[in-house]
């Protein structure tokens, strides 16, 4: 007797395609002990009459399981269980025991309790998600992207697949990014300038831990990037924040002892303001008087469709005493965490070198199948259609917002992907986050963004790289009710 067909169900929320869910299924009821060695599976024209999909996808699923030795064919009798499929543990569970240890003093150095915010996981259900850095699945150029893996996968790249690079990176992408990225951003560099990354959040810790001391003082904009607060907090150097204005960093309040600046010029982070060339060659200027380092975070800057994105500050650098991070994961998709540094020699080697001691390298797969999207033109067609989209909704952003008279505290002249606003000085943020929570919309309170103790509750970010054109208005038309309620 086959298993009762009622025993298979396809979660509403499952990922993959309908064969991936079918054999993930069958394979975690084997796992799990509740399909036994031997027993018989419902035929694929019953699975499927049952599960309202095609016969044909269950017949396929099933070949693939036979393939894996989870399940044997017996000719016209159908599929069973195979004797050979992995068997469930045969223990239990050991019990809950007390845990007498005092984790309070055990802990040498404490991590958690930044200020980094966190964001639904759930956001792609709500209505009206503006909420920063997420990638438009209607945007992104999924069948390239999987062919290049495909192709990453092949015999021809096996070595690239396998091989621990210890501390080295694949050099296909480094060509990539060393003949083609950097001098989009008037860069020059040799390869072993250039050092691949977990991100840009994770170049920004590499810069941190290489660089700064408990005895060294680093600089940031106010407001910044807050996990870039984190991440300074955590090497207990001094930190002194320092309050942008409307072209951004000011280079006259760094204070003389410092030994590196932070600093986002290009698209400041959260005001989106983009620091003018005057004070660029000032910035420059100001850090070889007090023989300081700059850590130029570039981010975002593919999406500039209504200007060209004004010169990178390391493009200017004469003394080598600029660290430039870019990274693949804004203008792909935030999960791949695909980043690069670009620096002097001697600060490239010492970070290479502390990436080998945390985690060898990224995955070298990961690393190919990006330098395949990249040289095989993909990923300029990618971002071309993603400006397209972007500047057609900030289009509709901006309409809805004068509309309501909602002020823009910080647009971005050259493009991006949000806008910095501040709302009358009685609306707490936070508290007006919440409250739309409740009605499908999502944004990002502007508090964390601040530095002291004291911070401005008034401030909250709009992205708009995932909201629907269609949905735009009508989500900017709710906050503003919001906000009008709250005043």
């Amino acid at each position: 007797m086959a298993l009762p067909v009622e025993t298979f169900f396809l979660h509403p929320g499952a990922q993959g395609t309908l064969q991936q869910q079918i054999q993930q299924m069958i394979a975690q009821g084997i796992l799990s002990g509740r399909f036994q060695h031997g027993e018989k599976l419902p035929s694929t024209r019953k699975l499927a009459g049952h599960l309202s999909i095609s016969r044909i996808t269950v017949t396929i699923a099933y070949t693939e399981l036979l393939a894996n030795d989870y399940l044997i064919s017996k000719g016209r009798s159908g599929y069973f269980v195979s004797e050979n499929a992995p068997a469930p543990p045969r223990f239990s569970p050991a019990a809950q025991e007390t845990d007498v240890v005092d984790w309070s003093r055990a802990i040498g150095q404490k991590f958690s309790g930044g200020v980094t915010p966190s964001k639904p996981q759930d956001w792609a259900k709500y209505r009206y998600p503006f909420i920063y850095g997420q990638a438009d699945p209607t945007l992104f150029d999924h069948a390239n992207w999987r062919l290049c893996a495909l192709q990453a996968l092949g015999q021809r790249d096996f070595t690239s697949l396998t091989t621990d690079y210890y501390d080295k990176d694949d050099p296909q992408l480094i060509e990539f990014i060393a003949r083609h990225t950097l001098p989009r951003r008037g860069i020059s560099a040799r390869p072993e300038q250039i050092l691949i990354t977990l991100g840009a959040q994770n170049a920004l810790w590499l810069t941190t831990q290489v660089l700064l001391t408990q005895r060294r003082r680093a600089v940031l904009e106010d407001p910044c990037y807050h996990a870039l607060r984190d991440i300074l907090s955590q090497s207990r150097c001094h930190v002194t924040p320092v309050r942008v204005d409307q072209d951004g960093l000011p280079p006259d309040a760094i204070p003389p002892n410092t030994d590196v600046i932070f600093t986002t010029p290009s698209h400041q982070c959260p005001t989106n303001t983009t620091m003018p060339m005057n004070r660029r060659l000032a910035l420059l200027e100001r850090a070889r008087e007090m023989d300081a380092l700059i850590v130029e975070d570039d981010y975002e800057f593919e999406m500039s469709f209504l200007k060209s994105p004004s010169p990178a500050l390391k493009s200017l650098d004469t003394d080598g005493r600029v660290i430039y991070v870019g990274s693949f994961s804004k203008s792909l998709f935030p999960g791949l965490r695909l980043g690069y540094l670009v620096g002097s020699e001697p600060f490239i080697r010492e970070a290479r070198a502390l990436r080998a001691s945390v985690l060898r390298h990224p995955p070298g797969h990961i690393q190919r199948t990006a330098s395949y999207f990249l040289s095989l033109g993909h990923y300029d067609a990618l971002i071309r259609k993603m400006a397209t989209a972007l500047q057609d909704r900030r289009r509709v952003m901006e309409a809805a917002l004068a509309a309501h008279d909602l002020e823009v505290s910080g647009r971005g002249y050259h493009g991006g992907s949000s806008f910095w606003m501040r709302a009358p000085n009685e609306v707490d943020t936070d508290a007006l986050a919440r409250r739309l929570n409740k009605k499908g919309v999502l944004i990002e309170p502007g508090r964390a963004f601040f530095a002291g103790d004291v911070k401005p509750a008034n401030y909250y970010r709009l992205a708009y790289s995932s909201v629907p054109t269609t949905r735009i208005a009508e989500g900017v038309d709710l906050i503003a009710q919001e906000i009008r309620e709250m005043s």
